[in-house]
């Protein structure tokens, strides 16, 4: 089975993002996308799934996936009950760490990792316990002590000497086959044309489909609709350019795509249960200092 396309936000004033989700949540799929991931899993246990490999994980999982290579965790739920926290994800780009290497040489150490990360990466579990504060502060951190963080992370799993590769040394992620698909092409089209005004009979003539059967096949691949996947995107995009922004309101309500402010209100509400600036607010309150 070929893997979906997960598409990754990362904003434009931003080097990587971090973030959290539970479980169900609509990437837990066999997935690919073009970025490097690094993935601590907090809550549950069960299998997942890395290129060829397969194995079982619990909460202290630390797994890097190198660009393309298709995976999944597949949580097992006593009762079902859905859980609010499963993991706490990283993502950057190649190009981004190409920049950085270039800037900085020190870096240069780090493309071992990357190199390593192509076919999954599995750290010790003294490691994962080592990286949880510093991922989950990633989630809410801001300007220099952002960089640090992520410095400090790349260089605990470089020093990690247990790590092992997961996939087999013949296993090769084929993203030009995986682009085949005609939904994996719709969904890269929407990342790269977030802030555009996207519409659904565009997209299924751009895969050569009607409206009806785009529709189908799209809520089949991603569990939602169109416009709610879109809306989705941009909601999530907004909250991470709110959190790590000073652009105001309006222009982020711009920069990821919706054409008027009371529809992003509207639809940020119906996300996240408050307004984006009670939102704003609230991220400041808890990225603050203790005293400030």
């Amino acid at each position: 089975m070929k893997p979906d396309l997960e598409v990754v936000c990362v904003p434009a004033d931003e080097s990587f993002t971090a973030w959290s989700h539970g479980y169900p949540y609509r990437t837990v799929r066999w997935h690919f996308h073009p970025e490097y991931e690094i993935q601590l899993i907090t809550d549950t246990s069960g299998k997942y799934f890395v290129g060829d490999y397969i194995g079982d994980f619990t909460p202290g999982n630390l797994v890097m996936s190198g660009p393309n290579l298709p995976h999944n965790w597949v949580s097992e739920l006593p009762d079902n009950q859905p859980v609010a926290e499963r993991c706490l994800i990283l993502q950057f780009t190649a190009e981004f760490m190409a920049k950085a290497t270039a800037a900085f040489p020190e870096l240069r150490t780090v493309k071992t990792l990357l190199d390593e990360s192509r076919s999954g990466l599995l750290f010790a579990p003294e490691s994962g316990a080592a990286a949880l504060p510093l991922m989950r502060e990633l989630l809410t951190a801001r300007g220099c002590r952002r960089a640090m963080l992520f410095l400090s992370l790349l260089e605990l799993l470089l020093h990690d000497n247990g790590r092992r590769q997961l996939s087999s040394p013949s296993y090769r992620p084929d993203p030009h086959s995986y682009m085949a698909s005609k939904i994996n092409l719709a969904l890269a089209y929407i990342g790269k044309n977030l802030a555009t005004d996207l519409r659904e009979s565009e997209l299924a003539e751009l895969i050569g489909q009607n409206v009806s059967s785009f529709s189908r096949s799209f809520s089949k691949h991603t569990g939602i609709s169109f416009v709610q996947y879109v809306n989705l995107l941009r909601i999530k995009l907004s909250c991470e350019m709110l959190s790590n922004s000073a652009l105001s309101i309006t222009d982020i309500c711009y920069q990821v795509g919706f054409n008027n402010l009371s529809n992003f209100n509207r639809q940020f509400l119906a996300h996240k249960g408050i307004s984006p600036s009670k939102f704003r607010r609230y991220d400041g309150l808890k990225t603050a200092a203790p005293g400030n």
